[in-house]
């Protein structure tokens, strides 16, 4: 054969090295790929602001509870200054080591809300741990069939998705800092592995992550801080209400739209100490408020919250008193109530419940309710809770995840406080 031309050789030899620009330029498109898709679904320590997804709202909503909400007095406002009640429930899970709201190994997580939404509640209580947010806290125990949309995402992403739909069907939410560890309680809002830093930094990353949502109404900074939690003893690593004051700065710094829920402590005595008795349950003292109230850099902004139980959850001499359940009234003006009736703030039960099955519990309950009042002007609630796997209290849903507790909801339905969006 006769050798090939210096052209044809030339042809020839630019074939392979255009398949090999091809095939490397291919390559590079896949790995770039695969390295997006790989962001999309880690838990980076801090996000932009919130995704597009998180960020859609009711646009088309109207009526009371619009907007951003502010406080004056006792009385929360929405953006047209409408009088507004939190009359919602607690859905807890995202703060245990599954890692995501319970339940959804039964259920799909859109149909609970549908549910919660359907019984008129206007609020979800959305505890979460700081441990959620590690690389290494992997989401568990949700059934994929059902629901398909969270298969491979971090729990900051189910977050995301809770927080979505919530806010798509006219769920206002309020996060709350439940723990630092997922496997459990803490009486500080820091621990050795999760320093008050990382606390305040998560904060952080969640006002950054939500601030464009006006659904996502606010902070409820920690839970149920008690003894050696103090208010007013000047200690900063001790003194809670200084570290709510740090971080509802924090907060308020990046979104200044928010509401900050400051808890009460157990143990209040003079110049904050914790060495006195009786002590209430955990989050329910506010009586440090009268003399050393949260002051926050935003006006407005402030509610007080508490928790209370009845005797088959945390027993105290109160519910033995000759004239129970009638003593109940004045004894939650003495400790959290005086708030609320002196105009100082907003008050809000962030947590109250009960399995109904003693006496006992049905009177705390009927008076408590009584208590909370009627309408916008009521006092601010959120019930422990939708789980029917809450050991001490069982919840709104039924042991089969799915039917409702009847003679709960019956109770809390005259406080109940439906607000536009549906």
């Amino acid at each position: 054969m006769p050798a090939p031309s210096k052209e044809s050789f030339l042809v020839q030899l630019r074939r392979p090295l255009f398949v090999i620009i091809i095939v490397s330029s291919i390559a590079i498109l896949v790995m770039v790929g695969l390295l997006i898709n790989m962001q999309l679904n880690t838990a980076p320590p801090s996000y932009p602001a919130s995704t597009q997804e998180s960020s859609t709202v009711h646009a088309n909503d109207s009526g009371v509870g619009q907007g951003y909400w502010h406080t004056a007095g006792a009385q929360i406002l929405d953006a047209e200054n409408h009088p507004v009640r939190i009359a919602g429930i607690n859905w807890f899970g995202l703060e245990t080591q599954t890692y995501s709201p319970q339940g959804l190994w039964v259920r799909n997580y859109k149909s609970m809300l549908d549910q919660i939404r359907s019984l008129g509640y206007n609020t979800l209580r959305l505890p979460y741990s700081d441990q959620l947010f590690d690389p290494g806290s992997i989401p568990n125990q949700i059934n994929y069939t059902l629901n398909p949309d969270l298969q491979g995402l971090t729990g900051l992403q189910i977050m995301d998705k809770i927080i979505a739909y919530a806010s798509q069907i006219g769920l206002r939410i309020i996060l709350d800092q439940h723990r630092p560890d997922s496997s459990g309680q803490s009486a500080l809002w820091y621990t050795a592995q999760y320093p008050e830093s990382r606390w305040l930094a998560d904060w952080e990353m969640l006002a950054r992550r939500y601030k464009n949502n006006p659904m996502v109404i606010g902070a409820d900074l920690h839970n149920e801080p008690h003894a050696p939690a103090c208010w007013g003893c000047g200690n900063p690593k001790l003194d809670w209400r200084l570290a709510a004051e740090r971080a509802g700065n924090a907060i308020l710094a990046i979104n200044p739209n928010w509401l900050i829920f400051v808890e009460g402590v157990d143990c209040y005595g003079p110049g904050g100490s914790t060495d006195v008795s009786p002590c209430l349950d955990w989050g329910e003292n506010l009586q440090g408020v009268a003399s050393y109230p949260v002051k926050l850099n935003v006006a407005h902004r402030l509610v007080y919250s508490v928790h209370d139980y009845p005797a088959s959850v945390a027993y105290h001499t109160w519910f033995s008193a000759s004239n129970y359940p009638d003593n109940l009234p004045a004894f939650w003006d003495t400790y959290w109530g005086y708030i609320y009736k002196e105009g100082i703030a907003p008050i809000w039960v962030g947590e109250f419940g009960t399995r109904l099955e003693t006496t006992s519990d049905k009177l705390w309950l009927k008076t408590l309710i009584n208590y909370l009042g009627t309408g916008a002007s009521g006092i601010n609630w959120t019930y422990w809770d939708w789980n029917p796997n809450s050991g001490d209290t069982g919840g709104i849903l039924n042991d089969d995840w799915t039917t409702i507790n009847q003679a709960k909801q019956a109770m809390l339905n005259p406080i109940l406080f439906p607000l536009g969006g549906s």
